[in-house]
């Protein structure tokens, strides 16, 4: 493929989790054109697995879609160095109430959630040996914790219940990971 080359990027909206540019762009042919682009400091997320088996999740209402969403425990990093690892330990005690040890929390996947647009990427981390504690949930926070079996989970996907894109790609990444004898 010919070269494609951002000459600028203009900053039009800065806002808590994410900054909107529009980037200008020389096509290989010579022509400008406007992209648009989300700057996002990263994110992680967690497939909290408690001893009995089952999964945790957390519905939550998603101005985005106007509706509840079900998802994985997750959400933005302080910083966009900050370590994904430290990030994810830190989002399954907030939402869920439950930790566990860094060193028992495994990489799953990295994603890349709208690769067309923005360059949001989400750390999604492993953690079982779950311990009870207590959920430090942000003030702009109102979530449910809840507890599904993985087949149960697999099979709302298929159906079109659970529609995010981490949720969906972390379940069937676990999904494979324990087909394959691997968990």
């Amino acid at each position: 493929m010919e070269k494609v080359k951002r000459i600028d990027r203009i900053e039009r909206y800065k806002g808590s989790i994410l900054t909107m540019c529009e980037d200008r762009i020389q096509m290989p042919d010579g022509k400008v054109v406007s992209w648009d682009f989300l700057r996002h400091k990263g994110a992680a997320a967690v497939v909290a697995v408690r001893d009995d088996g089952k999964l945790l999740m957390v519905r939550q209402f998603r101005n985005a879609i106007d509706r509840v969403s079900l998802e994985i425990p997750a959400g933005a990093k302080n910083y966009v160095e900050e370590p994904g690892i430290d990030a994810a330990f830190r989002e399954l005690e907030e939402e869920t109430g439950y930790t566990t040890r860094k060193e028992w929390m495994k990489p799953l996947l990295k994603l890349v959630t709208a690769i067309a647009f923005c360059n949001e990427t989400i750390d999604i981390y492993l953690a079982d040996r779950l311990i009870k504690g207590h959920q430090h949930l942000d003030e702009d926070e109102y979530l449910d914790v809840c507890a599904y079996d993985l087949d149960e989970l697999v099979d709302m996907i298929g159906r079109g219940q659970i529609q995010d894109s981490k949720t969906v790609a972390a379940i069937m990444a676990y999904k494979n990971m324990v087909s394959s004898g691997k968990h």
